[in-house]
């Protein structure tokens, strides 16, 4: 297949082009590296990533900001973060990249385990990751020629180490790519996999 990783070389974007590569053609797109760039908070640029890298079999994201912060300390700024590039960004993945997908393909979009496990502090992260994931349910219903999922992932180790937390509880980026791995080979449309299932 040929696969499409938009965010390919974050944390768990390069781990899941690592477990796809063997098997599939892989291009990675980065916002300003890799073999396409995309602003994923520009539909343009959405736009111009599709029309650059033609009809694709799938289309993974691991991409998307939104801001960690208390929530009296939340500015509006904030929550347009989230909605323009976590959630907006990712459904117009889905509304532009439709047309780019070949019949029996997948679109699989990231939001996290905080749309059901919230946490101080993730107001407007836990607001888009439930967005995505309510999206992706109500979208399956109208779209017949591909399918699209939402891979959850849990906290991953490395980015808690990154930040001076304990990556006890985590799970490592090369773990939380079997979950992508999953919604890309297997046969789910519409659902939230949620990655500690696939560990």
């Amino acid at each position: 297949m040929k696969v499409l990783i938009i965010g390919a070389s974050g944390t768990i974007g390069s781990n899941v082009a690592d477990a796809l590569s063997s098997e599939h053609e892989i291009i990675r797109a980065n916002y300003n590296s890799g073999d396409v760039q995309v602003d994923i908070g520009n539909p343009e640029s959405i736009s111009a990533m599709f029309t650059k890298t033609g009809n694709v079999d799938a289309v993974i994201s691991t991409a998307g900001l939104a801001n960690f912060a208390p929530l009296d300390a939340l500015q509006d700024s904030d929550y347009q973060l989230a909605l323009n590039n976590k959630l907006m960004g990712q459904i117009n993945l889905v509304r532009i990249g439709k047309a780019f997908i070949n019949h029996g393909g997948s679109i699989t979009l990231t939001s996290g385990i905080l749309s059901r496990q919230p946490m101080p502090g993730s107001t407007a992260i836990s607001m888009a990751n439930g967005a995505l994931e309510s999206f992706a349910k109500a979208a399956a219903l109208e779209i017949e020629n591909f399918r699209v999922n939402i891979v959850a992932p849990a906290f991953v180790k490395e980015t808690m180490e990154m930040m001076g937390m304990d990556s006890a509880y985590g799970v490592s980026a090369k773990d939380t790519a079997k979950a992508y791995v999953a919604a890309v080979t297997g046969s789910d449309h519409g659902n939230t996999l949620d990655v500690p299932d696939y560990v």
